[in-house]
């Protein structure tokens, strides 16, 4: 509106002006409000997962020093003394445990510890290998199925032998005729033929480098029974042919008093690699060999001797 003098003006605003004014303000006060938020809500989640990832990296790292801690020497010989305690007729000795005990106890960790049969000392083996990997082989599929169960910590598989005690004699005579061939003292028995292999065993089972073996089952107290010949020549063909890690491997047959575990190992485990022996225990030292080999042992002069005259 103008004054007719034309001194006075007055300027009069749309209503439609005002609201344009006031919703830029808005828009402006909510973009602002956004990347406040925005910003906020990135700091905060940057803060959390630093903590988080420190969390965790603490946590492994506190949780790898107590997972390497080896057991300390007056739990181990406090474990070895009530698990010698027993009556079981079948349990070992007081010292054949303690022998198996210093070299776990000296095995690199972590230790790779293979051991044929379900026994009284499963749960002893468990503890004293507990840096490592502890595998059992058990002849009973309804035994190892029921232990693993029970105990949830073991890891044990079931095997089916094919040997008779009673063809001891045949047996290896046709391994030793096949050694250039399906008995070879260097090869994978996943893929092998020879009767006195084991091939049906889990496959990671002879992909691992094992660094210690027990022999302690079957057992072969008549002369149907399994016997310990398969298991034997088994772990000599496991200790040869080991791809890396440390080229040896302590190889442990329990009952060496035994006429199988005696010819078995002077065979298949050799004299020369016989380090140790008592009535009850045999510890052989294997190195692996080249997979061109074709001989168990480098002296052949006692082999025929020892299986046949033996009683």
């Amino acid at each position: 509106m103008k004054n007719t003098n034309g001194n006075t003006k007055f300027i009069l605003l749309h209503p439609y002006i005002q609201k344009q004014g006031s919703s830029n303000r808005l828009w402006l006060l909510a973009f602002i409000s956004f990347f406040t938020l925005a910003f906020l809500a990135t700091l905060i989640y940057t803060r959390d997962t630093t903590s988080s990832i420190t969390t965790t990296t603490t946590s492994s790292t506190t949780l790898s020093t107590f997972t390497t801690t080896p057991l300390p020497s007056s739990v181990i010989n406090t474990l070895l003394h009530y698990a010698s305690k027993s009556n079981d007729t079948y349990r070992m000795s007081h010292s054949d445990l303690k022998t198996i005990s210093d070299v776990l106890r000296k095995c690199p960790s972590p230790c790779n510890f293979l051991v044929f049969g379900l026994t009284p000392e499963t749960l002893l083996w468990k503890a004293l290998n507990h840096n490592g990997r502890t595998v059992f082989i058990d002849e009973n599929r309804y035994y190892a199925a029921y232990f693993e169960e029970k105990h949830p910590e073991i890891d044990a598989y079931d095997v089916q032998y094919t040997t008779r005690r009673s063809e001891m004699k045949e047996l290896i005579a046709s391994a030793k005729e096949q050694s250039g061939n399906e008995c070879r003292p260097v090869q994978n028995l996943l893929f092998s033929e020879c009767k006195l292999g084991l091939n049906d065993l889990p496959n990671h089972v002879y992909e691992v480098d094992w660094d210690v073996i027990l022999v302690d089952g079957p057992r072969g107290d008549w002369p149907d029974a399994p016997g310990r010949m398969s298991p034997i020549f088994t772990a000599g063909v496991l200790a040869r042919s080991k791809k890396s890690g440390n080229p040896k491997t302590h190889v442990f047959v329990h009952d060496f008093s035994g006429k199988v575990e005696r010819v078995c190992g002077n065979e298949f485990l050799c004299k020369e690699n016989l380090v140790e022996t008592t009535h009850s225990l045999g510890h052989y030292i294997l190195e692996k060999m080249e997979e061109s080999s074709v001989k168990y042992c480098k002296n052949h002069n006692h082999s025929s001797g020892s299986a046949s005259s033996s009683s």
